[in-house]
């Protein structure tokens, strides 16, 4: 491993210069207008993937954006091991509250990030974390420490639900079949308590309308004696919740998993500063369903929330209008045994059921995911645990994530392959926000820890086969 530990420290600032000239692209996946530069993106990483020694790398067309696929078999009886990743971002929007331009990517210090961190959209959701695993490739094979057969499936549709994926597996089959997934998409608790993500929660997301009159009317002339239709959606979402901090839809929470005090006690162990947390975010109380720790309410728990809201005059200065219709996004992260299809379900009954005599509403479905929890005992996960610790120092302590990223469990159910979601983020890293960053520390330690993996994989199979 000296060599390869060699290679990784000779190569840093190359490593950091690739990654910066791909954070350059705005491959933003659901503005249409990006659609050349999605398949810029795709191109180049087909390209990296091709300089760092995968024999057979395509560009494979969907009904959407394309999968970047690429593969190297170093051994038939060696195990597979397939990494997925996204080189999709999400919209920077909004502009203004960037420090600098997010597709102009600087390197600067900050106080959780000394060593410096990256700040681009798309840093650490998803191209820095998926540019690990090249990067991790490419030391492999210069140093001949290859021990796994790999394989590369990175898509462009991640972040807007990744809609033409299961279809791929689903003819792919063969040409995915892997013995496990790989997956750098998550975060650890912090530089210093290396963490794995064993559970994500799933989602089911809906999109409202809500309509009074049949026009905008002038807020003078029908003020009080006609409904306003953002007035009656802001109490109907205001209802979606009681005052103990529980979603009010009926049968909500019927199957809803009952975690252990066991679990909950080990989910609980992860150090946690209240104070820092509260000032990270800069509020001075948090909220949440009463009877459960922030990390309970984040990991195992179900939650409801609006992503956005809008309807009537919204531009500079003043307009008296009475809007004819109101609209809100509204996300529900799913837990064990819940399922998306029942919970869409549930909310349009229950939207429907509460609104007034004088609005109309409509309810559909956008996307949603089930929820997955990885086991803790199989030969993949036991890799993983100790690269980290060999890497960081120290045993990662196995956290539920709150996010949800669909795909997971339907690779198992697809491919018939668990995932090890290992990632190197932080939750700190504005992800989805702006002024997203990544940071060097956590760039290149992940970098060091996917070799671990591979060799200890490799052998831990080897051992019980």
């Amino acid at each position: 491993m000296k060599e390869l530990q060699t290679y990784l420290e000779t190569h840093r600032e190359r490593f950091l210069n690739e990654l910066l000239d791909l954070l350059r692209i705005p491959s933003i996946s659901a503005d249409p207008q990006y659609a050349a530069d999605v398949r810029r993106m795709a191109e180049a990483t087909a390209e990296h993937l091709r300089q760092a020694g995968a024999d057979t790398v395509s560009v494979i067309p969907t009904d959407g954006h394309p999968i970047v696929y690429g593969e190297k078999q170093v051994n038939p009886a060696a195990p597979t091991v397939l990494v997925y990743g996204h080189y999709d971002v999400q919209p920077p929007d909004p502009l203004d509250l960037w420090d600098s331009p997010p597709f102009e990517p600087v390197v600067k210090k900050t106080d959780l990030h000394p060593e410096g961190a990256i700040f681009a959209r798309g840093a650490c959701d998803d191209k820095g974390q998926f540019f690990m695993h090249v990067k991790a490739f490419e030391a492999m094979l210069r140093t001949h420490t290859l021990p796994c057969n790999v394989k590369f499936m990175i898509e462009g549709e991640e972040e807007v639900g990744s809609k033409h994926l299961e279809a791929f597996c689903q003819q792919n089959h063969d040409l995915l079949a892997c013995d496990v997934v790989l997956i750098s998409d998550t975060s650890i608790i912090d530089n210093e308590t290396p963490s794995l993500t064993v559970g994500l929660r799933g989602l089911a997301y809906m999109e409202v309308e809500v309509t009074g009159p049949n026009r905008d009317l002038h807020s003078g002339v029908y003020g009080g004696a006609v409904a306003n239709p953002i007035n009656v959606l802001c109490q109907m979402i205001a209802s979606l919740h009681d005052k103990k901090g529980r979603i009010t839809i009926k049968d909500f929470y019927e199957d809803v998993e009952k975690v252990s005090r066991k679990e909950r006690k080990r989910l609980n162990a992860a150090p946690y500063d209240e104070k820092a947390y509260k000032k990270d975010l800069g509020v001075e109380a948090l909220w949440g369903e009463k009877g459960y720790t922030t990390f309970e309410r984040t990991g195992i728990r179900p939650t409801l929330d609006v992503n956005g809201i809008w309807g009537g005059y919204t531009g500079e200065g003043a307009k008296t209008v009475l809007p004819s219709k109101a609209y809100a996004k509204i996300s529900m992260r799913l837990v064990p045994n819940q399922k998306p299809e029942k919970i869409e379900r549930l909310f349009q009954q229950h939207f429907e059921k509460i609104a007034p005599p004088y609005v109309q509403v409509k309810v559909k479905a956008l996307h949603g995911g089930l929820p997955v929890v990885v086991p803790t005992d199989s030969v993949e996960y036991r890799a993983a645990e100790k690269a980290m610790e060999l890497a960081f120092g120290k045993k990662p302590i196995p956290q539920r994530g709150g996010g949800s990223i669909p795909i997971v469990a339907m690779f198992q159910q697809v491919l018939g392959a668990h995932s090890i979601l290992m990632g190197f983020g932080l939750d700190a890293d504005n992800i989805h926000s702006p002024n997203e960053h990544y940071g060097l520390f956590n760039f290149y330690k992940g970098i060091e820890t996917i070799p671990h993996f591979h060799r200890l994989y490799a052998e831990m199979k080897a051992a019980r086969s």
